[in-house]
């Protein structure tokens, strides 16, 4: 099939380039770069740390064998001739688990990923290059860079369930060389049969699909191998922050509350739904690293198969319960334990965590959830993967974006969920607004961490209690006196009170972050105008889309329209003229 070239531009990203229909045919968006960048370098640290994983099993295997040797006992050798080992990936899981009965199943999975070979009493194995499974393509761009610039990459499986997806997937692999043909392949299948059908055979399984991911998690997580990756898009941030929660519900399990903390809590809702679909089928999520930018919510989450493990995803969980009233807020566990001698009892949470009204303003509570209560990051893989955005500035086209919120997620306290906003603690009691400096003072002066977080420059984690927050607020605005309002105001039943702490607003030695300190660039401007969502492929593009794309580009667009249109009016003058 013959190809015109003046129907396509040239789109480069990284080391990967692309045909690009100049009619909307296929999907593409150039704002999803930054999600590309950060998959990347995660990716990236995912493949170092399994190989470091791998090696460290290797030699604590090894060296079990030389002391069963020396003391003449032989070493337990499973069926197919691997040597029974536990995997290490999550210590204080396997810790607990090792007072219970492991099955052969568990047993056996962290040994499908690596050939093995057994001679003269020594293992010898060989790590396979990751599969990666990319199961929503489109025109193949993050397929065809995770070939190109990933080192130790293996197989990379491009889906799509639309023809001219795969088509233009296709023409791309072939445009970008020898080593995109050799690594990437793409299929027309649909992703949720596709996965059904691959259980535990990918390595890195990456959903990206325009809207919710909803329908696909079940199969992703059966995909995935044990130690796996599964990154995981949401671009449906209307529903998942609290504009229709019965439709969140329905797709995630989860009512959502339409807090200054909603973009925190998508991304906890997003972990919970992960990690009820690996339940159904015994497995659990580890989150690496769970980030929300520009329009959407992206999480990296390792998937690990133990039915005794599952057991403690209830304790991961909890409710949210939001005053109407006020920003007090306060979670709910699901679940709790008690520790015997030598066993683990799981029984339901204490609840309830709050009375009827609101202590502070009087007004009703209403409840939300259930989300992941439980970190979302691990810190040493952030650092890990900051420090490789840092060193490889020029492989990343997203460097200045992602590394900003890299460094924000590293200042985050890990095991504080959600966040509360000055402004709206402010807006509550009708007052101005201390700055970020002497509010963090206040409260490490009364003894409570307190960070930034990277979903909103004026969100603050703190371990504080909520009567810490209003009385350091109530003793600011005595300094501060506002003007009086009606007694039935939250603000005004909150000021009525006396404060119990006297806040101390003295500037504390650690009330800027390290970045903050280094002046480093942490929340930045997007870097062009119409920088968000784009319109789903195949639709017209026409002028009521200038607000998505941009007057110069529906002009474009529209322009060409008018070409094609003149071009073929004129092809039919000339047939008639001839006939």
């Amino acid at each position: 099939m013959s190809m015109d070239l003046n129907d396509y531009k040239i789109i480069k990203e990284g080391d990967a380039e692309i045909l690009m229909h100049l009619k909307n045919e296929v999907f593409y968006n150039k704002a999803q770069v930054n999600n590309r960048d950060m998959s990347i370098a995660v990716l990236r640290a995912f493949i170092s740390k399994r190989k470091q994983e791998h090696e460290a099993k290797l030699s604590s295997r090894t060296k079990a064998a030389q002391e069963l040797s020396e003391s003449g006992i032989s070493e337990p050798v499973m069926e197919d001739g691997a040597h029974a080992f536990l995997p290490e990936d999550h210590r204080s899981i396997r810790e607990c688990e090792s007072r219970e009965e492991v099955s052969s199943e568990e047993l056996c999975n962290t040994a499908e990923e690596s050939s093995i070979n057994i001679s003269k009493g020594k293992v010898q194995r060989e790590l396979k290059p990751p599969r990666v499974l990319e199961a929503l393509s489109a025109t193949g761009l993050r397929a065809l860079r995770y070939a190109r610039e990933i080192e130790g990459i293996g197989q990379v499986v491009a889906l799509d369930n639309d023809k001219a997806s795969v088509e233009a997937c296709r023409r791309n692999i072939k445009f970008n060389g020898s080593v995109a043909c050799s690594k990437v392949e793409s299929h027309l299948a649909d992703a949720r049969v596709y996965m059904l059908t691959h259980s535990k055979e990918f390595d890195v399984v990456d959903l990206d699909p325009y809207g919710s991911p909803s329908v696909f998690l079940d199969s992703a997580v059966q995909s995935v191998v044990d130690g796996g990756m599964l990154m995981c898009t949401a671009t449906d941030m209307a529903v998942l922050c609290g504009g229709n929660g019965e439709v969140c519900y329905s797709k995630y399990g989860s009512i959502p509350q339409r807090g200054k903390y909603c973009h925190e809590m998508a991304l906890r809702i997003l972990l919970a739904s992960i990690e009820s679909h690996a339940n159904h089928y015994k497995r659990y999520i580890v989150p690496v690293v769970s980030v929300q930018m520009d329009f959407y919510v992206r999480v990296f989450v390792r998937i690990y198969t133990s039915a005794s493990a599952t057991k403690n995803t209830p304790l991961k969980l909890s409710y949210v319960y939001q005053c109407t009233g006020c920003d007090s807020f306060y979670l709910q566990p699901i679940g709790r334990t008690v520790s015997k001698i030598n066993s683990v009892r799981y029984l339901p949470g204490y609840g309830p965590v709050v009375p009827q009204e609101c202590n502070y303003c009087g007004k009703k509570f209403s409840v939300g959830g259930p989300i992941w209560s439980a970190p979302i990051h691990d810190q040493e893989w952030v650092t890990s993967i900051l420090a490789d955005v840092k060193s490889m500035k020029d492989s990343y086209p997203a460097h200045d974006r992602i590394s900003a919120v890299l460094t924000t997620i590293s200042e985050e306290l890990p095991n504080v969920p959600l966040f509360l906003s000055r402004h709206n603690l402010c807006a509550t009691l009708k007052c101005t607004s201390p700055s970020a400096v002497i509010f963090r003072s206040a409260v490490i002066n009364a003894g409570y961490r307190i960070s930034g977080t990277h979903v909103n420059p004026l969100g603050l984690k703190s371990d504080a209690p909520m009567d810490v927050i209003w009385d350091i607020m109530r003793c600011w605005v005595k300094n501060h006196p506002v003007k009086a309002q009606p007694a039935d105001q939250p603000g005004s039943v909150i000021l009525a009170k006396e404060p119990v702490l006297q806040a101390n607003f003295a500037r504390a030695v650690s009330s800027l972050s390290k970045a903050q300190v280094k002046k480093v660039a942490r929340f930045l401007p997007n870097p062009e105008r119409h920088w968000g969502p784009k319109l789903r492929a195949g639709r017209q593009i026409t002028s009521k889309h200038v607000s998505l794309l941009g007057q110069a580009a529906v002009n474009g667009v529209l322009k060409q329209e008018e070409n094609e249109e003149s071009k073929s009016k004129r092809q039919k003058t000339q047939d008639t003229t001839t006939a």
